[in-house]
């Protein structure tokens, strides 16, 4: 369930944005959950990305955890 959340803008950043919601046809409100719900993805994305390159660093500096990786993320056919 989500929750109300209170933000305080000062005038020249309401203008502008009450600007974009207007050329959007929606509401004020509706935009700035549009902004947090994009940005929330793009910070999500940028989490992963480090998570991913510190693994791959980790791996690069590790043999034997670049051995697991190869072998855990290779699909092998069994008799083959």
């Amino acid at each position: 369930m989500s929750a109300p959340v209170s933000v305080r803008l000062d005038d020249e950043v309401r203008q502008i944005l009450e600007a974009e919601a207007r050329d959007r046809n929606v509401g004020l409100s509706t935009l700035l959950r549009q902004i947090a719900a994009d940005t929330a993805k793009q910070v999500r994305r940028e989490r992963i990305r480090r998570a991913t390159k510190a693994v791959a660093d980790y791996a690069a500096r590790n043999p034997e955890a670049a051995e697991f990786l190869e072998d855990w993320g290779t699909p092998r056919i069994e008799g083959l």
